[in-house]
């Protein structure tokens, strides 16, 4: 008998397989309690064990073998709606035809609404085809959005898996299981032996504890539960080896962080090290977080391209580490009119705008960076639409915003609500012109369409995320109103444009909030400001490299110190010095895979108190002790 390996890495992997062996070993329903010595129990387990990994998903056996000769259904069946026949577009095509299979990381860039999400669906139903991987893990940055994504891929797995074998999509979100029925599961014959059957809480196992979603052979989540399995928790070991067999999708990569970009890094190097395969999916990619990514550099370190040559990048495209990959068109061009003016504070005249808006029957969507301002925008619009209220963005009669703070029955209200109001039924234009007012969770996810948008300042890449919802079904719709034929966007600023007094770490009423915010790093704010006093029309998705280049490369960055003087250089070296130490926290709450666990020296160890790794990753909710309860 062979020795196993001796690698670090394969000592963590195997520690996961271990765990997850001990998760499935203490089901008692499965496993039953022996009390008395008992020389037939090993033969029972070992049968109990075969049917265990089946109903877990992880023997698929019988599943590749309902499949003709290995072959799957083309993109048409996969995605076709009502009598409409698909065919794949460019970035699609690329994506799942062009691209190699194989390479360990994909990234896919591509204009919002353009069908990224069906590329990475196809993607991954062309590498189930070939063998090499076994399920798939869909995460996105919150949990709006997986809940947003979780249906679409529901009917995607109905119509690629026959009936019989289709496993269940699980909703790897807490608080939303309840959208996993038992019901959904892949049929198995009934348990050996006469045991009974599993019934808990009638869902799938590996929907029954966050610690074993990613256990899941198809699984929508938020990208904190894929990262979980990179950092130093319990339970790490568990995400990370049952994540290996499967296609780890990250939608928004733009969105992260600098410390949950190192985390991510160390997911991304574990699990292709493992064998595993990624795609990384993004609207705005810049050439500094694409590097990262493809070569592995958690610090950004390495080899970056010039300004002028990250400008000349094909857009759309599919990156390799062998290279950019030109995508071609995907017919969702559009010309947007974008001006600034410095109204960020005045939200009486910003709902006069909306308000003038809706009333000549345009859907507007004011989006504000934080809630107080999305709240006071919303008293505003309420006060001085008075009795017509048909203009106001209302939930079961009851005029509202949207916003992260509600509790989750009430943001599966707001959502189903604005999608109604802006999305793609018949009856949407219909209902007349509506002013809808929230945050971020306006820009992702949502499938909605406004006819003007009005939003905060905010760095060049969030911005053509907001402006994703502008048009976004231009070629469903030919009865705009008068004036909003073409996409309009106002974006809001401080006093006479002017970002200096953010440089003071003080409070600040200019909505964006101390030092900017959650948008740190001012000169991307100043550089995303000129773009649109220097270009009236964004033409999308020709010009998202320009500007997407030319307000997040480090040289831009650096330009703009330069010229702006002491202060501004001041800032410079001040988030520098922030996102080292991001850089730093981030490389210490990680988990080493190329140390190994058992080092005599003590290589890899984990904290006594992991709170604090899991609250700054955001995953951890907020515990309330009432007294009296």
């Amino acid at each position: 008998m062979l020795p196993l390996p001796s690698a670090s890495a394969f000592q963590h992997h195997f520690l996961g397989l271990c765990n997850l062996a001990d998760w499935i070993g203490s089901n008692e329903e499965w496993f039953r309690y022996a009390d008395a010595p008992d020389d037939g129990y090993i033969v029972r387990a070992r049968e109990q064990a075969e049917y265990a990994i089946r109903k877990v998903g992880l023997d698929i056996g019988a599943q590749r073998a309902a499949f003709d000769g290995g072959s799957i259904p083309d993109f048409g069946s996969l995605f076709s709606f009502g009598e409409s026949s698909a065919e794949p577009n460019a970035i699609q095509q690329a994506a799942a035809l062009d691209t190699p299979l194989d390479a360990p990381v994909a990234i896919i860039e591509s204009e919002t609404g353009s069908g990224k999400t069906e590329a990475a669906l196809w993607r991954f139903a062309r590498m189930y085809g070939k063998g090499l991987v076994d399920g798939m893990y869909f995460a996105l940055p919150t949990r709006a959005a997986a809940v947003q994504i979780h249906g679409r891929v529901e009917r995607f797995v109905a119509k690629l898996f026959p009936e019989g074998q289709r496993p269940p999509v699980v909703l790897a979100v807490p608080g939303y299981q309840d959208d996993n029925p038992a019901s959904a599961a892949v049929a198995i014959p009934d348990y050996p032996q006469g045991y009974d059957t599993h019934a808990d809480d009638e869902k799938p196992w590996a929907s029954e504890s966050p610690k074993r979603f990613l256990a899941a052979q198809i699984a929508v989540g938020t990208v904190d539960q894929a990262m979980l399995g990179a950092l130093k928790v319990r339970n790490a070991h568990l995400r990370s080896s049952s994540l290996a067999r499967n296609l780890l999708v990250v939608d928004e990569v733009h969105a992260s962080d600098v410390y949950m970009g190192v985390v991510l890094q160390r997911l991304l190097d574990a699990h292709t090290g493992a064998g595993g395969y990624a795609l990384l999916m993004s609207a705005t990619l810049g050439s500094a977080a694409r590097e990262r990514w493809l070569r592995s550099d958690a610090n950004g370190t390495g080899d970056m391209p010039s300004m002028d040559a990250a400008i000349d990048t094909p857009y759309p495209a599919v990156s390799t580490a062998a290279g950019v990959g030109a995508a071609g068109e995907n017919g969702q061009d559009k010309a947007v009119d974008i001006s600034a003016t410095p109204e960020m504070g005045n939200f009486e005249d910003v709902a006069r705008r909306a308000l003038v808006a809706a009333r000549a029957g345009a859907k507007v969507l004011v989006v504000r960076n934080t809630v107080g301002y999305a709240v006071n925008t919303q008293q505003r619009v309420e006060e001085l639409a008075g009795e017509d209220t048909e203009r106001l963005f209302a939930v079961n009669g009851i005029p509202t915003l949207h916003h992260g703070r509600f509790a989750a029955g009430d943001r599966r209200l707001l959502d189903r609500r604005v999608e109604a109001l802006l999305g793609k039924g018949k009856d949407t234009r219909a209902a007349g012109g509506v002013i809808v007012v929230g945050t971020q969770t306006l820009e992702q996810s949502l499938d909605i369409d406004a006819d003007l948008l009005i939003t905060d300042l905010c760095p060049v890449d969030v911005l053509l995320q907001r402006i994703g919802r502008l048009h976004r079904h231009r070629h469903r719709w030919d009865d705009r109103p008068v004036g909003y034929t073409t996409p309009k966007c106002i974006v809001l600023t401080p006093p006479n444009g002017d970002l200096a007094p953010l440089l003071q770490r003080t409070p600040n009423a200019n909505g964006l909030g101390e030092h900017g915010g959650v948008y740190v790093d001012l000169r991307i704010l100043e550089a995303t400001r000129r773009l649109i006093d220097e270009y009236p029309q964004w033409r999308i998705p020709e010009m998202n490299r320009v500007l997407v280049e030319r307000a997040t490369h480090p040289a831009a960055l650096g330009a703009i110190a330069q010229e702006m003087g002491e202060q501004w250089q001041e800032h410079a070296i001040s988030i520098k010095g922030e996102q080292i130490a991001d850089v730093m926290a981030g490389g210490s709450a990680v988990i080493q895979f190329d140390k190994a666990f058992f080092a005599d020296n003590g290589a890899v160890v984990f904290p006594g108190n992991e709170e604090s790794i899991r609250t700054r990753l955001g995953d951890e909710r907020v515990e309330i002790a009432f007294d009296p309860p």
